[in-house]
């Protein structure tokens, strides 16, 4: 009989799943913008954004407001690599006229406990950071600033409610000249959390099982509506004990739960915290009591006033009753107590009432926190997953049976989740002072983040002052008298006209610029169905040959021409090939081209001052396998340019934004001095990338920048291209990390073996990193593969490295550019322009952001030019095809 009383009351695995599965989709309800109006799981953001790593230390003050009496904490943290802290409390009662008066009292009372405390300490002189435990639910816009939603747990201050806590005590704190500085509002339950997570750094979800019940977690930001930005994580205070009050809970609660909710002080209200809490359980075994004895199962059917009374029977008394060790002894003297005069069998069926009521409560909590466990382990997209739940609260701590069972029950309905339970110590007073020893250190070194990326963040002025010396630099290395000198080398590359559509014929393109070799066969068809169809091969270049004789080079490259001629059955054909070099050449036509000096890694013996075009027909000379007809030699930069003016004629302008950094465009005969001539136009092949070196950026460039330029292969060279190109972000990353890390401001101070390699960081790494779409957990796992054991902080700052480097690069070059597009507008005479810019390149292509911000940039420097740009496919390799085939018409064109 007694089990047909309680046969609702016990709840089966399924049930269980079934409760763990509508609390995770409250959650996703109260996180979402749209959804969380109406979700009963309020799921509060606590601006807590980081979890204790060991650094924190200093003197604390924190008060505790939430329960039965009121605490002040004096807080000394300890950076002893111990991680240990001290901890002297003293408490204070909560008068029922406190608790139940106005707001004004209330937060009086609390300044004056504070100030007695200062003085029992002797603190008064001290100017201290004070942590506020504020067990209630709070809606927070800032870590120091939060509005009572509604009060809980017995406590009714009129005029608080929809008011911000922080500022009421700030001011009651002004009233009584304590000289103290709130820097954090806190929940008990993230105070649980950051105290265990002191002592343990795998604790990210915190619980509270004692007159109250809440729980919370390290929520990932992407996931948070509520609050802008998708970086890092954030604790989520779940508010979980009003879970059920929209009737998600009404098949599992009973006529004793309905009965204890409508004599309650909120009724409706807080239905889960009602079916778990120490508050609520000893009320309702007391009612469950009741109706047996009513119904003659208990005590003869006698019913006494204590069982008439509410209230009169505790949580104390239930724990107690559980002590089975001591047999029915407790059971029968609560009872006796009570006035109730038990028999043996009574005795025993009260002791089964307390045990399932007591054991509802843990199921029920275990399969709420197993919800959160599961979405923990989903966000890190773990098969399996460590983690650390730190708890406090008196039911979890007194009661005899509740932490084996919520435990058993846990790991059962979460089996691959491997769960560490961690009892906090004094945790909400401590949990206070660790936040706001962690808000502390994290606001520190945020300003010394922020002091080091500050020299990277380019303001109008500085990219305007950019825009005018690039463009000073070009007027000199157009001139005579002043080319010589000139840093930016405006050289001539003989390329007089852009595709008109009448180009045909088989053209070979071999296109050398970087690691890769390419041999390429190009069809060109003119007409109405004009089309270019391409063939090539890739051929690696390996680093003793980039790096050994230029006779080495030269016959390596050859020898990749044979296998593509063979490969393709044209070995005997005498084609006109177009040469994409992508090397500064000075050019005395377009089949002459004098290597002025090595980039990109290249360091091969005996070219520099050598043309180029020659060195090529002797190693096929050297072969005497088969001849070709050497049309052109052409830099990357101009095959993309032509390229895209095969599509848009109105494209005078080629950007790679690669490995290398560099532009072309077309500029009037009568400004380029050192060519003769003042007819029509010719493709200048700037080689922006030596842009200052003659110190005119120095003020810009940072000590990374000048580490950088220190440790390559070619020093105080190509200054302006290690600034903005593929080959050398990574580099400026990795440089910025480790003095981060040596100031301690990243992965623990440790400087791992990888990242003191030169290079290890790619530039790949920064377009992966900065990818919007890439969550952080992926980050740390980039930098794992680098060796680096990274926290979520961590990743976080690494990521804004990243951001900075490459957005300063897109509005460098994006400088440079403004400043060439303004030229073509005043060569123009026209009051607004209308161009396109041909752009290749792996870092503008695969970059999340960088073409985006060199878009803008170009936009912001030169607002009188509509300028277009266009992706060019295969620029290098058609491109030289497309100058070839240009080259054989104006040459045909001439002869006739």
């Amino acid at each position: 009989q007694v089990d047909r009383y309680l046969y609702h009351l016990r709840l089966s695995d399924d049930v269980l799943l079934d409760v763990m599965a509508r609390f995770q989709a409250e959650m996703v309800k109260g996180l979402g913008r749209d959804t969380n109006p109406t979700a009963t799981v309020k799921m509060l953001p606590s601006f807590v954004r980081s979890l204790p790593d060991g650094s924190e230390k200093g003197d604390f003050l924190a008060v505790d407001l939430g329960g039965s009496q009121f605490r002040a904490h004096q807080v000394k943290v300890f950076d002893d690599g111990k991680q240990s802290s001290q901890l002297e409390s003293k408490f204070y009662p909560t008068p029922k006229e406190v608790t139940q008066g106005n707001g004004a009292e209330l937060f009086d009372y609390v300044a004056d406990c504070l100030s007695d405390f200062m003085e029992t300490k002797n603190l008064k002189h001290k100017k201290l950071p004070l942590g506020f435990t504020f067990s209630f639910p709070c809606k927070q816009t800032k870590l120091e600033e939060g509005v009572l939603l509604a009060w809980t747990k017995h406590f009714r201050v009129r005029g608080v409610q929809d008011t911000d806590v922080v500022s009421s005590l700030r001011k009651a704190l002004q009233k009584h000249k304590a000289n103290v500085d709130v820097l954090a509002l806190v929940n008990d339950t993230v105070g649980t959390m950051m105290t265990c997570g002191y002592d343990d750094q795998r604790c990210e979800v915190g619980l509270i099982i004692g007159t109250g019940t809440n729980a919370c977690y390290m929520e990932e930001m992407r996931h948070i509506d509520l609050v802008e930005g998708d970086e890092g994580r954030m604790c989520i205070n779940t508010e979980w004990g009003a879970f059920g009050d929209d009737g998600a809970l009404d098949d599992l609660r009973t006529d004793f739960d309905r009965e204890l909710d409508l004599g309650s002080l909120n009724p409706g209200k807080q239905l889960f915290e009602k079916m778990i809490s120490s508050l609520y359980l000893g009320e309702l075994v007391r009612l469950i009591l009741l109706k047996m004895t009513k119904e003659g199962l208990l005590f003869n059917g006698k019913v006494s006033t204590a069982l008439l009374t509410k209230g009169k029977i505790e949580m104390k008394h239930v724990s107690a009753m559980e002590k089975y060790k001591e047999g029915l002894s407790n059971t029968k003297e609560i009872l006796t107590e009570l006035n109730l005069f038990p028999s043996e069998e009574d005795c025993v069926a009260v002791q089964h009432v307390c045990t399932i009521v007591s054991f509802r409560s843990a199921n029920l909590c275990a399969a709420a926190l197993a919800a959160i466990l599961a979405r923990l382990r989903e966000n890190k997209k773990l098969l399996r997953m460590r983690t650390t739940v730190g708890i406090d609260g008196g039911l979890y701590k007194t009661h005899p049976q509740y932490a084996k069972r919520l435990h058993k029950v846990v790991r059962r309905l979460v089996p691959t989740c491997d769960v560490r339970f961690l009892l906090s110590e004094s945790g909400s007073g401590r949990g206070a002072a660790v936040v706001t020893a962690v808000a502390r250190r994290l606001a520190a070194q945020r300003q010394r983040i922020d002091a080091t990326l500050a020299p990277f963040l380019l303001p109008l002025a500085i990219l305007t002052e950019v825009k005018d010396k690039m463009r000073a630099e070009l007027e000199y290395g157009l001139k005579r008298e002043t080319q010589a000198s000139a840093t930016v080398k405006m050289l001539p590359t003989y390329v007089c006209g852009t595709p008109d559509g009448t180009e045909k014929g088989k053209f070979l393109a071999l296109d050398l610029g970087g690691t890769n070799f390419r041999v390429l066969l190009v069809k060109i068809k003119s007409g109405r169905r004009r089309s270019v169809q391409m063939y090539n091969k890739i051929f690696a270049i390996p680093l003793e040959i980039m790096q050994g004789t230029g006779e080495e080079l030269f016959d390596h490259i050859v020898q990749c021409i044979a296998d593509f001629l063979e490969y393709m059955g044209i070995k005997g054909a005498r084609l006109p090939l177009g040469f994409t070099f992508s090397f500064p050449c000075r050019q005395a036509s377009i089949d002459k081209g004098t290597l002025v000096g090595w980039t990109k890694g290249f360091k091969a013996t005996d070219c520099e001052g050598e043309d180029v075009v020659d060195m090529l027909r002797e190693a096929i000379r050297r072969r005497n396998e088969f001849d070709l007809d050497i049309v052109a030699v052409v830099n990357d930069t101009v095959g993309t340019m032509m390229t895209c003016g095969y599509e848009d004629p109105n494209c005078e302008i080629g950007l790679i934004a690669g490995t290398g950094s560099n532009v072309c465009y077309m500029e009037d005969m009568k400004n380029i001095e050192i060519v003769e001539g003042n007819e029509g136009k010719m493709c200048i092949n700037t080689e922006w990338g030596a842009f200052g070196d003659n110190g005119c950026i120095d003020h810009i460039r940072t000590k990374y920048d000048r580490e950088v330029d220190e440790g390559s292969l070619n020093p105080g060279k190509q200054r302006y291209e290690k600034m903005t190109s593929g080959m050398y972000l990574g580099e400026i990353v990795r440089q910025i990390l480790i003095d981060l890390t040596k100031q301690g401001l990243l992965f623990r101070g440790h400087i791992s073996e990888s990242l003191r390699k030169r290079g290890i960081f790619e530039t790949k790494f920064l377009s992966q990193i900065e990818s919007d779409r890439l969550a952080l957990l992926q980050v740390r796992r980039i930098l794992q593969q680098l060796g680096l054991d990274s926290t979520c902080d961590d990743s976080i700052v690494v990521k804004e490295v990243c951001g900075v480097v490459s957005r300063r690069a897109a509005r460098l070059c994006g400088a440079g550019l403004a400043a060439i597009v303004e030229k073509k507008r005043e060569n123009r005479g026209v009051e607004r322009l209308q161009i396109t810019v041909g752009v290749d390149g792996t870092l503008y292509k695969l970059h999340p952001h960088f073409s985006r911000v060199l878009r803008e940039t170009v936009k912001e420097l030169a607002p009188q030019c509509d300028v277009t740009f266009m992706l060019s496919e295969d620029g290098s390799g058609k491109g030289a095809a497309l100058i070839t085939a240009v080259a054989k018409r104006l040459h045909n064109v001439g002869q006739k």
